[in-house]
């Protein structure tokens, strides 16, 4: 029976024994998935090309014409999106484990065993509905403002988005949370070039760093003569974004003294030039960002508790990219790409290690640090792929003191214990996603399903 919020999909079922393949679909098909059967390679390169399927469950050795890796070559030019799931006998075993290497989801050896298939096919649903969920709502967002720039397919990256969708029609302050290298920025150009303002402007300031008197001549500008060297009148910030959006970056670090002018212009809308004495009207929609905790700095009286209930209107809370690596592998082929293009090179891909020891860091510097160290490989490579040899030290070798926080927790357990436990967290990180858990960990899909299984992991 199926659950009642399990995905339903639509499965194709590859198999040349007619028996062998209604047993199949008889079985998911009570989970509540659609079924459609083919019994040869022809027609299931056929229906392929013809439909898209969520599954492909293919046994590995098909009747003449094309074999189950042939079927899994089609699925990843026809559909890419599709998890691929192969049937095979215990001598065919090795081949499967090869095809996980070029993108099949899991295997599954004769004689079937149809409870573990259903498991298998559950979960393979769950992570194309949660996909296709991702996809859709980064299609949306790319229609309207071009959402390219921001990358990431994973469930961390869901509600950020889904929150800006939801108020950047609107008019209201938004405060956008996250590390140094998130992607902020990004995310308020995002807002404003998907608003009623998108015709305006979108000026953007950093708060960090300026003096009081530097940061109110930045925003509200001045008159001739207003202080020495300022030989004629220049509009701020809040003038120059009239009529669009003006993003505050690093809010958090603004001087106390200007936030009681800040808070100000919010409450009236009007500013005044310094030296000046009439003040002009401004129409700007407000976007701030912060790497601090503003609530802790209201409470030590460091931020105003007026002001941040007033740019407060909605959150954003970008997470850092350690708390979603899944999506560092997208990240790295993107910026390869952007590399090429900008510098004219030809690097064709980077080797599984160099991968894994890219996903495993822990990047301090989120997104931005990713974006420079590629950038940097692509340049300073010597061959056609990059390698752990092109691996900046600060990667390859990270101080100790930034790792450790991330193995203190495993001393002084047995490495039985410890390898449970970097299994479950792995688990846990990914929301459960063991295709993405075992490139990661550096094992095969099917030993890592021992190992959960062995240790009594829920995934």
């Amino acid at each position: 029976m199926k659950r009642a919020d399990s995905p339903i999909a639509e499965i194709l079922i590859v198999e040349d024994e007619v028996a062998h393949a209604e047993a199949i679909s008889e079985g998911l098909s009570r989970m509540g998935h659609h079924c459609t059967i083919v019994h040869d390679g022809d027609a299931a390169v056929a229906s392929l090309a013809a439909r898209l399927f969520d599954i492909v469950v293919t046994d590995l050795m098909l009747g003449p014409g094309p074999d189950g890796l042939a079927v899994l070559e089609t699925a990843k030019d026809k559909a890419p999106a599709a998890k691929v799931i192969l049937i095979t006998a215990h001598s065919s075993v090795e081949t499967c484990r090869r095809a996980l290497q070029n993108g099949a989801f899991d295997y599954i050896e004769k004689p079937l065993n149809l409870d573990e298939l259903r498991v298998i096919v559950g979960r393979a649903a769950e992570l194309t509905a949660q996909k296709r969920t991702i996809c859709e709502l980064k299609e949306r967002l790319d229609e309207k403002f071009g959402f390219g720039n921001i990358l990431g397919q994973s469930p961390g990256m869901l509600q950020p988005l889904e929150v800006v969708r939801r108020v950047a029609g609107s008019d209201i302050p938004v405060l956008i949370l996250g590390e140094s290298g998130t992607g902020k920025e990004l995310i308020a150009n995002a807002i404003h070039q998907n608003s009623s303002r998108a015709g305006g402007r979108f000026v953007a300031i950093n708060c960090a760093g300026l003096s009081e008197t530097l940061l109110e001549d930045e925003l509200f500008g001045h008159v001739k003569g207003a202080y020495t060297g300022a030989t004629g009148a220049r509009a701020g910030r809040f003038e120059h974004a009239d009529g669009g959006t003006l993003f505050l970056d690093e809010v958090g670090d603004m001087p106390l003294p200007m936030q009681a002018k800040l808070l100000r212009v919010l409450e009236i809308g009007e500013v005044v030039r310094v030296g000046a004495n009439e003040p002009v009207r401004v129409n700007v929609r407000i976007l701030s960002a912060t790497n601090s905790d503003l609530e802790t700095r209201v409470q030590n009286r460091a931020f105003r508790e007026d002001l941040y209930f007033r740019i407060k209107g909605a959150t954003i809370d970008l997470p850092p990219l350690r708390r979603r690596r899944e999506d560092i592998p997208l990240l790295i082929d993107h910026f390869i790409r952007a590399g090429n293009e900008t510098h004219g090179t030809k690097i064709k891909g980077i080797t599984p290690e160099a991968r894994r020891v890219l996903t495993a860091y822990p990047w301090p510097g989120n997104v931005r640090q990713l974006k420079n160290v590629v950038e940097n490989m692509v340049v300073l490579a010597a061959g056609e792929k990059l390698t752990v040899n092109d691996l900046p030290n600060e990667v390859h070798s990270p101080p100790p003191g930034l790792m450790e926080g991330q193995f203190r927790e495993l001393a002084g357990i047995s490495i039985e214990e410890a390898e449970k436990q970097l299994i479950r967290n792995t688990l846990n990180m990914l929301d459960g996603n063991r295709e993405k858990a075992s490139q990661i960990l550096g094992i095969g899909e099917r030993t890592l399903y021992r190992k959960i299984k062995e240790y009594g992991l829920k995934e």
